[in-house]
């Protein structure tokens, strides 16, 4: 199955918010997913398995770091893989 995740981030105290969100943008980049940047959130697409994995790891490695955060995610229902909804990419 293929789901796509739509995330934003807020850094809620940091100094310098754009590097705590540049730094996660790195963490996204070294998974198998597609990645569509925009100016207020992240679309992720991929195996679901990878895409929680990523949500997953995204929060709690900005846990650790001792970030205070807001962390919005939206999801789609999953579709079969090589299958895209009305209006992506493909269909």
């Amino acid at each position: 199955m293929i789901t796509t995740a739509q995330f934003t981030y807020i850094p809620l105290k940091a100094v310098n918010p754009r590097e705590s969100i540049d730094f996660l943008l790195e963490l996204v980049a070294q998974h198998d997913v597609e990645v569509d940047v925009n100016y207020l959130s992240t679309s992720v697409r991929g195996e679901t398995e990878i895409v929680f994995e990523l949500i997953r790891e995204m929060y709690e490695t900005m846990a650790i770091e001792g970030e205070e955060f807001r962390f919005h995610i939206e999801l789609l229902s999953p579709v079969a893989e090589g299958e895209t909804r009305r209006g992506e990419a493909g269909s």
